[in-house]
């Protein structure tokens, strides 16, 4: 004769929500008493369910991610009635040391160890002894306190690791590590990163003070700054590029113009510059996939322009500017920097950039380090000209020196790719005749 016996969750300490991480069993599977059913876990320790009876398992109640408190139904077991004595109806922790044939939960890791005679019966570590867990962390990840504790203090949302090393792919602190490695090198951070936030401070208290809202686009602006500050490594190479013969030449097309003629400045021609690298090194028109897997190569080339409004930065992008003249990119920068200080500026008038140049010309300054604009994976940045001597072999002798900065991001671009870079367009500055080969 056989009997229909319930297997239901134990009193684990008055935690009303325990989440089932694992479960090892299925309709029709042979059990023994006392052997290992399901894995759960609550924000206080892991445990090892185990079967309160022996027998023939006739349907489970419970799956991976569900929710359950003391005397939640686990599974139904048939059993033969001379076994039946064998089965304890309800199971206790604390009877784990007192009665061995009183099968309790098994903790598996915890902050702190508890001696008992059988570790694997070993009951449930009380509050005291538990570090403070913030209890919004999701506790489905299969990891122990100590682990999720240290995920938190490393700003780490302890669910995004999906597997980890540990004995039934329980996540270990070295799990953690190594996901804050990949992490920094593939430039994919947590939300706030763990980082502590600027505190307020009362500045009325040290003098008069005023309020000014910030507009829209430096909030914007700032946002998105601040999002590629976190999640790009970043590198800037600073070089300079003889311009004497560029800019005489510039000078020389300006004199031929007329009055209603757009004047050409020295933007068009590191432009046409940028444009010939781009082409000579095709990593720097491409911008790296979400899941930072994929390096997605752009066929077109189109520029953006920093450009300094009353509002803020904004970068109007010119588009398909290798199949344009210099004439032609004067007149439409110029068309779109009006409409960016009056701010009418289309959104489509902004996307769509390959590469970025910021330029600090007009206003001067001898070098900067420019932010990537992402999702493109480098900047340009130009400051104002001056001449210099410059030591040909036999003597100094003066010549106008144009100082470029360019950022990239490092997971892209390394050291000595940046370096080519910026020596070919430097190559091509010195001698504008290299743009017609």
């Amino acid at each position: 004769m056989a009997d229909l016996i319930e297997i239901k969750v134990p009193d684990v300490g008055g935690v009303a929500s325990i989440d089932v991480v694992e479960v090892l069993i299925k309709p029709g599977d042979t059990v023994a008493l006392e052997q290992i059913i399901a894995t759960l876990e609550t924000d206080k320790a892991s445990m090892d369910l185990p079967a309160s009876a022996g027998g023939t398992i006739q349907q489970v109640h419970i799956k991976p991610g569900d929710k359950v408190g003391e005397g939640s139904l686990v599974a139904t077991v048939l059993v033969n009635s001379a076994d039946t004595a064998q089965v304890a109806a309800t199971l206790k922790p604390e009877q784990s040391t007192q009665s061995p044939t009183t099968p309790a939960p098994t903790i598996q890791e915890q902050p702190a160890p508890v001696k008992t005679p059988e570790p694997a019966k070993a009951a449930i570590a009380s509050p005291a002894s538990t570090p403070v867990i913030d209890h919004s962390i999701s506790v489905t990840a299969h990891a122990s306190p100590s682990v999720r504790l240290f995920a938190r203090e490393l700003g780490v949302d302890i669910t995004k690791i999906t597997a980890g090393n540990g004995r039934k792919g329980r996540i270990l602190k070295d799990d953690v590590k190594s996901f804050v490695k990949r992490a920094i090198s593939e430039g994919v951070t947590q939300s706030g990163a763990g980082i502590p936030s600027i505190p307020a401070v009362d500045f009325s208290q040290f003098g008069e003070t005023e309020t000014l809202k910030l507009s829209k686009i430096k909030r914007l602006t700032g946002q998105n700054l601040s999002r590629v500050w976190l999640n790009l490594p970043m590198v800037t190479y600073h070089e300079e590029a003889d311009i004497t013969e560029m800019e005489a030449f510039r000078v020389a097309l300006n004199a031929e113009k007329t009055k209603d003629e757009t004047k050409i400045t020295g933007l068009m021609f590191i432009i046409k510059a940028l444009v010939a690298a781009m082409k000579q090194f095709p990593s720097f028109n491409a911008s790296l996939s979400a899941d930072g897997e994929n390096l997605i190569l752009k066929k077109y080339i189109n520029i953006g322009i920093a450009v300094d409004t009353p509002n803020g930065l904004v970068v109007p992008v010119l588009r398909n500017v290798d199949s344009k003249s210099i004439n032609q990119l004067a007149s439409e920068l110029a068309e779109k920097s009006d409409k960016a200080r009056l701010g009418k500026l289309m959104p489509a008038d902004m996307q769509g950039g390959c590469l970025t140049i910021s330029s600090l010309g007009g206003i001067g300054g001898t070098a900067f380090t420019p932010i990537v604009n992402a999702p493109e994976v480098a900047i340009l940045g130009v400051t104002r000209a001056k001449m210099q001597p410059v030591w040909n072999g036999k003597e100094f002798i003066p010549r106008l020196m144009l100082p470029l900065d360019l950022t990239y991001d490092h997971r892209v671009i390394d050291g000595a790719e940046g370096a080519r870079f910026m020596a070919h367009i430097k190559q091509n500055l010195s001698d504008i005749r290299r743009l017609l080969l």
